[in-house]
Formats: structure tokens, C-alpha cells, sequence
């Protein structure tokens, strides 16, 4: 008898149709188009040919340099403080504390919310003058900040905002994570006298490294193409003096602002090579660290 194999049944294949037809259309044709396009010139009447001319013009434009280090300073300073206070706020709610279950249903409606929803509340509670922030750091006299309307304080209030709204998602991950850990490792570690940070250290870590590892990569991309966050925040801007454009609301800009779709489509060629590059090398990094 023959061994089945699912790729060389053709019933499989039809089954299979749907998902490949709008995978096709919606994924690998708007990829190669946006390559296509990175290699024509601004008009979209009617483009010409300009091979590689896009790629110098964008890369040495000091607001797309300007982009791409505020979506790195972004990307490095959310991904690792949203992971870390998620593993805090999990571990919390995973020792049955009394209402832990109300408390999962409140941390994770914020991921069910729309960006634009909260950016609005946060920019009631980041307000200069009347903001809840303000006001309780005036408790111990400090400030006022004018988180909005100043520029030195755009970015920490967008980090604020980035870390606050991952925190949901990455909660039920890691929650769901510690809840799949063989208990009997904990009962054996305490046998020997194991105390609760080397049992974290020795048996938690380890066990959710797969998880904090495909969190970080996630994580690291989708930071990589805020712009929800920056346009709910700022009320459609990027920040004040656009001192706080991200590599996507640049290709916003260049696209639908400027109509230089040529540079468009060339920084987003760009910002994809990046991610390609800094996935595979940061994946690469925390194999090793959790070997």
C-alpha cells in the first residue's frame, strides 16, 4: 500500500485553494508589487523605470534616518519593558491570588479595545494641565510635563503608551505558558530546598523561554511598524515639529501626504530588509542565551 501523503492529494489541495487564493492576493502580490514599485518613479499615471535611484534618495534623507532611529530607540526600549513587567504581572496572577481571574479579564480587555479608543484616554491622562499622570506626580512634587506639546517628553510618553497597550497579549501568553509547567518540578526543587527565586531562575525561565523568545520576535516586528500608537496619540501627527515619525508613518507620508510613491514603496522596502535582518539575528541571540 501506499504511504498517503497530504501534498500530493489533490482533494487536499482543494481544500487548501481558499487560504492559498487570498494568501496570494492580499500577501505575496501586494509584496512583489511594493518591490516592483520601489523601482519606478513618483508618478502612478504613469511610472518609469529607475532601478535602484529610490533607495539612495530615501536612505539619505535625514527624516528617514530621523524614522528609523526613533522606531529602533521605540522597538528596544518597549519590547524588553513590556516583557518583563508581563512575566511580573503573569507570575502574580498565576499564584491564585484572590480575584486573579477578575484581574486576567481586566488585563486583557485592553487588547480587545481599539488603539485609537485608548490613545484618546491617554491623551486625557498625559495632559499638560489637567492630566491624572501629572497629578499624582505632583504628590511628590514632581513636574508638571507637558507630555504632549513638548518634544523632549513625545517619546517617553509614546514608550509609556506602547508598554501599556502590549501588556495584555503578552500576559495571557506567558500566563498560559506557566500553566502548561509540570508542577512536579516545583514539588521536587522544594524537596530539596529550593527557594522561589532559584525554582523561577532553574525551572520557570527555562520553561518559558520558547515563549519570551516568539514574544520578543512578535514583539520586535510589530514595534517596528508602530504607527496606530503615534497617530492615536498625537491626534494624527508625529509628535510635535514631526519630531516623532516612525519608519511607517513616513511611508504614510511619502505615500499619501507627498505622492512619492516611488520613495514609498522604496523605504518600505527598506524597513522589510531591516526586519529580515534583525529577526534572524535577534533570534539567533536568544538561542543562545537560553541554551
Amino acid at each position: 500500500m501506499k504511504k498517503y501523503s497530504a501534498e500530493n492529494s489533490p482533494r487536499a489541495w482543494l481544500y487548501l485553494l481558499p487560504a492559498i487564493i487570498f494568501i496570494g492576493v492580499f500577501t505575496i502580490y501586494p509584496l512583489f508589487r511594493t518591490f516592483y514599485m520601489a523601482m519606478q518613479s513618483n508618478s502612478i499615471l504613469d511610472p518609469e523605470f529607475v532601478g535602484l535611484s529610490n533607495f539612495p534618495a530615501v536612505i539619505n534623507d535625514p527624516q528617514f534616518r530621523l524614522a528609523i532611529k526613533n522606531t529602533f530607540i521605540y522597538a528596544v526600549t518597549v519590547v524588553p519593558l513590556s516583557i518583563i513587567i508581563s512575566v511580573v504581572i503573569a507570575l502574580i496572577l498565576y499564584e491564585k491570588i484572590k480575584g486573579s481571574k477578575f484581574f486576567e479579564t481586566i488585563f486583557f480587555i485592553p487588547y480587545l479595545t481599539s488603539v485609537i479608543a485608548i490613545g484618546i484616554v491617554f491623551r486625557y491622562l498625559l495632559h499638560g494641565q489637567y492630566g491624572f499622570l501629572n497629578y499624582f506626580l505632583g504628590i511628590f512634587n514632581i513636574g508638571p510635563f507637558d507630555f504632549l506639546n513638548n518634544r523632549n517628553y513625545n517619546m517617553p510618553a509614546l514608550i509609556l503608551f506602547g508598554v501599556w497597550n502590549s501588556l495584555a497579549f503578552n500576559i495571557i501568553v506567558i500566563l498560559s505558558g506557566l500553566r502548561g509547567i509540570d508542577k512536579n518540578y516545583y514539588r521536587v526543587a522544594e524537596t530539596f530546598g529550593a527557594t522561589k527565586t532559584e525554582q523561577f531562575f532553574r525551572i520557570t525561565l527555562p520553561e518559558l523561554s520558547q515563549i519570551i523568545t516568539f514574544l520578543f520576535l512578535t514583539s520586535f516586528i510589530q514595534a517596528f511598524k508602530v504607527y496606530n500608537e503615534v497617530f492615536a496619540l498625537f491626534n494624527g501627527k508625529a509628535g510635535v515639529g514631526n519630531r516623532l515619525v516612525t519608519a511607517v508613518f513616513y511611508i504614510y507620508n511619502k505615500f499619501y501626504v507627498e505622492y512619492r510613491y516611488g520613495h514609498a514603496m522604496a523605504a518600505a522596502v527598506i524597513l522589510f530588509l531591516m526586519l529580515l535582518v534583525l529577526t534572524f539575528a535577534q533570534r539567533k541571540i536568544i538561542e543562545r542565551l537560553t541554551k
